[in-house]
């Protein structure tokens, strides 16, 4: 084979596969149906991301892995689709005001109704790779100082995607500059390629489980504070009302719950809201 033709196969090889327009809309309903994602116009997106694992994994065809996935709904096929599909951006100290508010108003409030049992009840819904729960947890610790060790702040962190896990467990990250210096020091382990490894004390506070938004909320206690921050964007308007319910009826009366600055809640959200990206029960 020539270069020339070795270097068209392999381009080739990269190229997106066809998707019928039939077997795109069994892939976007079977998606949105089980994990709430809308992905109705994205179909580019859809065929860039998976076309070169499906080709990796031997299907000679879209529509053949389409029949595969909708008929076996195997945990290695579901993991691709989920780990490809889902945009797992995050960093810390994310959106700075509604920060400021849990931290000046949020934190005390829950401290202040939790004097007797020293337990609170936080959710990261949608968690991505950690950065969020591990950056509250820290802002807890600060808060409580010398008297979190008297504490239970263990905050419950999920996400669908096992990729994202499975980096939030690592807990080594490429720090921003709006991190604090005195957070480098107390919080982080410096690692000779310029990353940092968030200390032990903080990961132990987080406790990371795979769930998917799509179904029942049924944790053992309801919560205090519920984190979902820009996770319903993907969301079309019935499935958010539907989830901002299932997570109103999981908070306990007067817990808060909080989204992110780009979003919006419905007209029939149940939740009140207190300042931008804030809501209480």
């Amino acid at each position: 084979m020539s270069d020339a033709a070795k270097g068209a196969e392999g381009a080739g090889a990269f190229s997106p596969m066809m998707i019928s327009d039939a077997d795109f809309k069994r892939m976007v309903n079977f998606i949105q149906s089980s994990y709430g994602i809308d992905l109705s116009q994205k179909k580019q997106l859809i065929t860039g991301r998976l076309s070169p694992a499906i080709r990796k994994l031997g299907y000679k065809s879209f529509g053949e892995f389409v029949n595969h996935v909708l008929d076996k709904k195997e945990d290695s096929e579901i993991t691709l689709i989920i780990n490809k599909l889902t945009t797992n951006y995050t960093f810390f100290m994310r959106e700075k005001e509604p920060l400021d508010f849990f931290r000046e108003k949020i934190i005390p409030d829950l401290v202040q109704r939790h004097q007797r049992d020293k337990c609170l009840s936080i959710w990261s819904a949608g968690c991505s790779s950690g950065e969020e729960p591990y950056n509250l947890s820290m802002f807890l610790f600060d808060y409580l100082g010398s008297q979190a060790s008297q504490w239970d702040t263990r905050i419950l962190a999920t996400d669908i995607s096992a990729q994202a896990l499975a980096a939030a467990r690592k807990g080594t990250y490429t720090l921003p500059d709006t991190i604090p210096l005195e957070w480098k020091r107390k919080y982080f382990t410096p690692n000779k390629d310029g990353t940092h490894t968030v200390s032990p004390a903080v990961r132990n506070n987080v406790d990371f489980r795979t769930f998917n938004l799509m179904g029942p909320i049924q944790f053992r206690r309801k919560f205090d504070m519920i984190f979902c921050r820009n996770v319903m964007i993907y969301f079309d308007q019935p499935t958010k009302d539907a989830l901002v319910r299932r997570f109103y009826d999981a908070t306990v009366p007067s817990g808060y719950f909080m989204i992110s600055c780009s979003e919006n809640l419905g007209a029939s959200a149940p939740y009140r809201r207190l300042a931008t990206a804030v809501f209480q029960k």
